[in-house]
């Protein structure tokens, strides 16, 4: 009788404690990574780029706020908010409150369709439906019949008082103590509000670095971006996969990037231009679906140094 249950048993209990894991120890494992892109002109200091992304604040995460506050004590040169900041419409104050110290430093920012809509409940099975299909985010730009409107104006004019550039299909710069950086930026890909037209015209000649910023990281924005030259796409989007196979790696990458390039330091290439793109596997998840597995809350840190002569 003990054999004959025992190994049913067993597997209960593993899966159990995977589950357990994946909801109550892996979201709050916060980490931050370091990357070093060598994308400046030859002779310029190094700069480094805290990313972050994906925040998905929730009321009550006083772990998540204190973590993101501590981040100020990596004095980056500049910070870049690659968006999905909410998850939670009451949100706002808590994640205000988190960002504050990082606002004293020079940054910009896009946002993520998290921003703008409150999360549904949905079937995880749903992604990988649309993963076959070929299927990712929302048909057009406005939101799918039931969605919340998050109070996003707020968070955006505390960003535009801490003098962050706000790159919704826009260009902006960034004035550093050792650099100047252009920045041209989009809406998010993902619910379709990229407006890569209104930011036409390539890098900035006259600039140190031009940095290209999208939260979604959609092969026609990469194409794009690559295509005209920039050096550095920066993203987000992507949670890393959210739920990772051990030596296998992502699932699902929620767009139509592959799965090999769903988080970190890569390549992408049009033809013989090549950029490299940083996607940033964010620090939050989905209020409904709050779970990760080999894949944690992570902020990077990105040195930019000398591009080889």
């Amino acid at each position: 009788m003990r054999a004959r249950y025992g190994v049913p048993l067993g597997i209960t209990a593993f899966g159990a404690a995977c589950v357990g894991y994946a909801t109550l120890v892996e979201p709050r494992s916060f980490r931050l990574r370091r990357v070093t892109v060598p994308v400046l002109p030859p002779g310029m200091k190094p700069l480094r780029a805290l990313h972050v992304s994906d925040i998905h604040m929730v009321s009550g995460q006083t772990k998540k706020r204190r973590w993101l506050q501590s981040l100020a004590g990596l004095r980056p040169d500049f910070v870049v908010n690659t968006g999905d900041n909410l998850s939670d419409p009451h949100a706002v104050p808590e994640l205000l409150d988190a960002l504050e110290p990082l606002m004293e430093f020079p940054g910009t920012y896009v946002f993520g369709s998290n921003d703008y809509y409150g999360p549904r409940l949905r079937n995880p099975g749903r992604y990988l439906v649309e993963k076959a299909s070929g299927r990712h985010g929302l048909n057009g730009n406005q939101p799918v019949v039931g969605a919340v409107h998050n109070p996003w104006e707020p968070m955006r004019d505390a960003f535009d008082a801490a003098g962050w550039v706000g790159l919704t299909n826009a260009r902006g710069e960034l004035k550093l103590e050792h650099g100047h950086l252009a920045l041209t930026g989009l809406d998010d890909p993902h619910i379709k509000r990229d407006r890569y037209s209104e930011v036409a015209g390539g890098p900035d000649p006259d600039a140190d670095l031009s940095l290209a910023v999208v939260h979604a990281p959609y092969l026609r924005v990469l194409d794009a971006f690559t295509a005209a030259r920039y050096p550095l796409i920066l993203a987000g989007h992507t949670h890393g996969g959210q739920l990772r196979i051990p030596y296998y790696g992502a699932l699902v990458t929620n767009c139509d990037l592959d799965t090999a390039r769903v988080s970190g330091l890569s390549d992408h290439r049009v033809g013989d231009r090549r950029s490299y793109l940083h996607v940033s596997a964010g620090c939050g998840a989905n209020r409904y679906t709050p779970i990760r597995f080999a894949c944690p809350p992570e902020a990077t840190l990105l040195t930019l140094t000398e591009r080889p002569r």
